[in-house]
Order: structure tokens, then C-alpha cells, then sequence
């Protein structure tokens, strides 16, 4: 990393802008991540040993995924004690220990809050269910059955099935956008508003930097629980009842946006804390711009443009960046590529002999948007997406989906640390989940002594958007040259960076009008300026 780069005047901009402002961030899945008891689960103490590895990434924060007290029928996002650790991660003391340790090493921490429901092993919804009367009776969304005793509406469970599971005590039925054990929470309810933003007041006291808070425009519902009309047909597969409506009313409601102002008040008497929405559905893009509108909003949002595209096109990453335009009250995007929830992208974005080539793209295409930038654990090495059979599914949408919904589990393997071992240095004992064969192969002792690995490629790429501010702040013009050749302009102060991108296997020509001249900072597969091979992309400081 040339010094200049550190010592230019728009350098000082990092001096006046929140540390979360063009973060890359790292998403740890504990469960995953690192094994330090040895039961195949991953846990909090191995998360804390793995740190200097996430350290040496480049990162400036760890995300969560849920770790807090649970049966586990959704992996944690169906939380039965939101102020607790589960004990197979560990222990309140082990959460406060990793604290210590991320701090020390300069990185934040993120963790997820889950808002829109429970676990029906909540103690909330345990008293809720019991009567029509009692002091949490009306913390969940009940309703009573129509005339002929079906359910109150049409509305349908993201895991298939209705929205509604009839409980004898009670007489009524109870709504689950999710699986019938994620009970919904009644976030109308200034009680429950109250009792959440009691949740993340724990949180913050045990000195978490950042919220990702999880499917937050499933938080409230339609209190006239309207029936949602039916959703055209776009040509797409539909593999569940819920993909056959237009979600107009079990999700979205104007009063989510009470209770965003409501968090972000909370959080802003607390220093630097970052807020991430995550959005999905039809009415993503609206709802984030929403969601994120102003100071009294939340900081970003997370959406899904790449998450489920089953091609990296120009057009892709243009329109993405377009719908994210810099101005006055806009909101501040993050990008994934991949997550625990969707499929590895080197799975979807490319033949498999072409993985090498299009992982050292993809990286450096990650580095170069405009907004944060979240790695998935693994996405460092080149994981690809694992073929679970039926038999050792765990994820409860693809065994009720099977066999049209591509497994979550194939994304949620454990990092592999060490190729020779058995269990790939995840663990002592049988993982929870297989690692794959060629996940294995690509494990973290090996490319730690490969200079040419991605793993090396990542680190270099991560400090270079660090110590960059036209990278990590800049401004950005996002061109989509042709349908293989992609062209970002990031600028800030007199400072500018090009980076071009083939994203095809074929040469394609250089962009007509676009200068070669500058420093280049980073060149993938072969491309230097002028010239643009197969997968083909670099990065360029520009001459003023």
C-alpha cells in the first residue's frame, strides 16, 4: 500500500465520518465458524480464537449471526431468550470475552436482533398463549377463526403453509409469516416496542458496536387482516404457496417506520452504534430508501440484488448502485454477494472451471462498490455452495421444499482451517455439517502458504479500500459499458479511482473513450490497461 494514498487531504475525511461509513464488514455464522469444545457445533470461544484471522483480513467489524437462547428449529432466529447465549455457543461470559478481544484487535461487533417474531419456547408467548386476559395476551398476533373455523386470512408462511396455526387454549389462531413455532411478535404494541428496545439496551450495556436487525419489514402487519390478492404470473418457478400472492398486508406496514425512529433514537445515545436493516419482497428497494430516509432512520440497509441473481451482469451492478444515488437524506446501501441464507455465488456466477478466475473478480468487484461491503465467512477462500443429501438436511425451508429449493445448507458448511485434517481443523468430533470435498481443498493452511491464493488476494484488496477514500467514501458512477464489461468510477475531494471489470469468459475490448493512463492499484487475470482477457479486471488511480 503506497503511504501517499494514507497521507492525501481526502484521507482526512475518515477523521469526520462514523467508522460504519464504507466498513467492510465480516459475517460470522458461529455454528460454523469454529469449534473450540469440540461437540461439531461451532461456538463463541471459537469465534474469539479465530479473531486474528479475521483481524488480519482487513475487516473493520464481525457480524453475529444469532447466538442467543434457542430450540433451534430456525438456527437461532427463532429466539426463546433474547438476553441469554444458548448453551451449545457458550455463555454470557464467553459473548463478553469475545467483546474484549474484538476490541482489542480494532474490530467492531454486530449482532443480530430478530424483531418480528420469537420462538414459541419465549416466555412471552409461553403467558400469551394461556388466556384471552393475561398481561402479555395481546403481545402476539392473535385472531379468531372466520364462521366456517379457517383462518382469519389468506395470508402465507415464508416455509410454506398458511400464516396461522389454531391453539386449543386460547380458541384462536396465531400468525407465523415464518414456521409455526416463530410466533408473531405484536410490534403495534407499544409494550412490545418497549420490551425490544429493552433487548438492545442489554445488548449495548455489553458493548455491541452495531444491530443487523433481522427481516424487519415482516415486523408489523395489517390490523384489518385483509386478504393479500393474488400475485401475477412472471414466468418464475414458484415452489411455495406464499410465492403466489403479492404480500401487500401480512408484511410492510406504514407504522414500522415509528418504531425504526424509536430504535435509532436508542442507539444514537450511545456512541458510533451502527443500524442495519435487512428488506426483502417485491417493495425491497422503497422500503429500504424508507427505512434508512434521514438521521432519525436507521444507517443501512441490506438488500438482496446479488444474494439470489443467478448472473453477475453489467446491468446487475449498475442498476443496484443507480438506486443508491449519493444526495441530501439518501440512505447508505450494504452489499453481499453471498450469506447464510442464499446460495455460495461462485455456484451461481460461473462454470466450475472458470471458479478461480471469477473469484479474483468478484472480490475485486466487492471492494469497489459504493456503500459497505459484507464478506460471508468463507467467501475469502472461494467456498462454493455443498451437496447436502436429503438425509443430513437441517434446514427446515428445504426438507418442507425438498427437492425445488436449493438447501440453505450448502451455504452454512463449516470453514475449513486445515486441509489434512479429518474435519478440516473445524472440530475434534463429526461436524454438524459436512465441509465438502472442495471446500476442503481450499482451506486456510493452505492458502496461507500460497502468496497467489485468494485468501492473499482478499487481504490485499481489503487494505487497499481501507487506506483508499475515494474507495471506501467516494462518490460513484457506475457504466455499463457492454453486457460483459462493466466500468465504476468512485471519486472524492480531487482524489478518482476506474475500476474495470470483464465479466465474461471471453477478451472483450477496452471501453472506447475510457484513458488507460494512472497507477494501477490491483489487476486480476491477467487485464492491464488496454487490455481485458477472460474474467479480466483492475483497478486504477487516476491522473488529475
Amino acid at each position: 500500500m503506497n503511504e501517499q494514498t494514507r497521507l492525501t487531504p481526502q484521507a482526512e475525511l475518515t477523521l469526520e465520518t462514523p467508522w460504519w461509513r464504507g466498513a467492510a464488514i465480516y459475517q460470522v455464522y458461529p455454528r460454523s465458524f469454529r469449534d473450540a469444545n469440540g461437540d461439531g457445533i461451532g461456538d463463541l470461544a471459537g469465534v474469539t480464537q479465530g479473531l486474528d484471522y479475521i483481524a488480519a483480513l482487513g475487516v473493520d467489524a464481525i457480524w453475529l449471526s444469532p447466538f442467543f437462547t434457542s430450540p433451534m428449529k430456525d438456527f437461532g432466529y427463532d429466539v426463546a431468550d433474547y438476553c441469554d447465549v444458548d448453551p451449545i455457543f457458550g455463555t454470557l461470559a464467553d459473548f463478553d470475552t469475545l467483546i474484549a478481544a474484538a476490541h482489542a484487535r480494532g474490530l467492531k461487533v454486530i449482532i443480530d436482533q430478530v424483531y418480528a417474531h420469537t420462538s414459541d419456547a419465549h416466555a412471552w408467548f409461553t403467558e400469551s398463549r394461556q388466556s384471552r386476559d393475561n398481561p402479555r395476551a395481546d403481545w402476539y398476533v392473535w385472531a379468531d377463526p372466520k364462521p366456517d373455523g379457517s383462518p382469519p386470512s389468506n395470508w402465507q408462511s415464508v416455509f410454506g403453509g398458511p400464516a396461522w396455526t389454531w391453539d386449543a387454549r386460547r380458541g384462536q389462531y396465531y400468525m407465523h409469516n415464518f414456521l409455526s413455532s416463530q410466533p408473531q411478535l405484536n410490534c403495534h404494541l407499544p409494550a412490545v416496542q418497549d420490551a425490544l428496545l429493552d433487548v438492545a439496551r442489554f445488548w449495548l450495556e455489553r458493548g455491541v458496536d452495531g444491530f443487523r436487525i433481522d427481516a424487519l419489514n415482516f415486523s408489523m402487519h395489517d390490523p384489518q387482516l385483509r386478504d393479500n390478492p393474488p400475485a401475477p404470473d412472471d414466468g418464475k418457478p414458484r415452489t411455495r404457496p406464499f410465492d403466489y400472492q403479492q404480500r401487500l398486508y401480512n408484511q410492510s406496514h406504514p407504522g414500522i417506520v415509528q418504531l425504526i425512529e424509536r430504535i435509532r433514537a436508542l442507539t444514537d445515545s450511545y456512541d458510533a452504534i451502527f443500524t442495519l436493516a435487512e428488506v426483502g419482497g417485491a417493495s425491497a428497494l422503497s422500503e429500504m430508501h424508507q427505512f434508512t430516509q434521514g438521521p432519525a432512520r436507521l444507517n443501512s440497509a441490506y438488500g438482496f440484488d446479488f444474494l439470489y441473481a443467478d448472473r453477475l451482469t453489467p446491468a446487475l451492478v449498475t442498476k443496484a448502485l443507480h438506486d443508491w444515488p449519493a444526495g441530501p437524506g439518501m440512505g447508505w446501501p450494504s452489499w453481499a454477494f453471498e450469506n447464510h441464507d442464499a446460495p455460495r455465488a461462485l455456484s451461481r456466477w460461473c462454470a466450475p472451471e472458470h471458479r478461480d478466475a471469477f473469484a479474483r473478480l468478484k472480490a475485486m468487484l466487492l471492494v469497489s462498490l459504493r456503500g459497505n461491503v459484507i464478506v460471508y465467512q468463507g467467501e475469502e477462500l472461494g467456498q462454493v455452495q455443498v451437496e447436502i443429501p436429503f438425509e443430513q438436511l437441517q434446514d427446515p425451508e428445504a426438507i418442507a421444499n425438498w427437492p425445488l429449493t436449493l438447501s440453505r445448507d450448502g451455504a452454512r458448511t463449516p470453514l475449513p482451517w486445515a486441509a489434512q485434517d479429518e474435519h478440516g481443523g473445524f472440530t475434534t468430533s463429526q461436524p454438524w455439517l459436512p465441509l465438502g470435498e472442495d471446500n476442503l481443498a481450499r482451506a486456510i493452511d493452505r492458502q496461507e502458504r500460497d502468496a497467489a491464493s485468494l485468501l492473499h488476494l482478499t487481504r490485499e484488496l481489503l487494505g487497499l479500500r481501507r487506506n483508499n477514500p475515494a474507495l471506501r467514501l467516494g462518490d460513484c458512477r457506475a457504466d455499463a459499458v457492454s453486457d460483459q464489461v462493466l466500468v465504476l468510477h468512485r471519486m472524492v475531494g480531487s482524489q478518482s479511482t476506474v475500476s474495470v471489470f470483464n465479466l465474461a469468459s471471453q477478451p472483450a475490448d477496452w471501453p472506447a473513450g475510457l484513458s488507460a493512463a494512472g497507477t494501477v492499484l490491483a489487476a486480476v487475470n491477467g487485464a492491464e490497461p488496454g487490455h481485458l482477457p477472460p474474467f479480466g479486471a483492475l483497478l486504477i488511480e487516476e491522473t488529475n
